[in-house]
């Protein structure tokens, strides 16, 4: 939820992402902070190559969890999570990132521990992650998941 806020925050961006206005803003960002615009071996030229990748990487990760993205791919998040089983998980922090039987990964943001251990303990572990995880948690297809298709 940390990373959300921050690059919400980056954005201008306040409760819902509307990706029109993310792009505008995005473009506006990355004219501002493109490290041409400085001389080079500046110190600004550095500090410049560091926020065009976080804003890059900021970008990246609001649209992957925007309304308009999560609807486009809803019906193959529905047919994952229905029908393949899981495989492996990880938590980290908020974040708990499951890896699916059919290889894909998706990320839930705002995981808390005591939540993890329940699904650690769940004798089924997937009817637990369906009722209590899958769509109450703001998710993304995982950047691994999406590198290796």
């Amino acid at each position: 939820m940390k990373r959300i806020n921050e690059y919400k925050k980056l954005f201008n961006v306040n409760q819902n992402i509307d990706l029109k206005l993310l792009k505008k803003e995005y473009r506006g960002l990355v004219k501002e902070w493109h490290p041409d615009k400085f001389t080079t071996d500046s110190e600004e030229a550095a500090e410049a190559e560091i926020k065009s990748k976080q804003i890059i990487d900021g970008y990246h990760f609001l649209v992957s969890i925007a309304p308009e993205t999560k609807e486009s791919n809803l019906e193959e998040y529905n047919n994952t999570i229905n029908t393949s089983g899981i495989a492996d998980f990880k938590h980290k922090g908020m974040l708990l990132e499951i890896t699916f039987v059919d290889g894909t990964s998706y990320e839930y943001f705002g995981v808390n521990k005591a939540l993890f251990q329940k699904l650690v303990n769940s004798d089924k572990q997937v009817r637990f992650a369906k009722r209590s995880i899958y769509n109450s948690f703001t998710y993304r297809k995982s950047k691994r998941a999406m590198e290796t298709v």
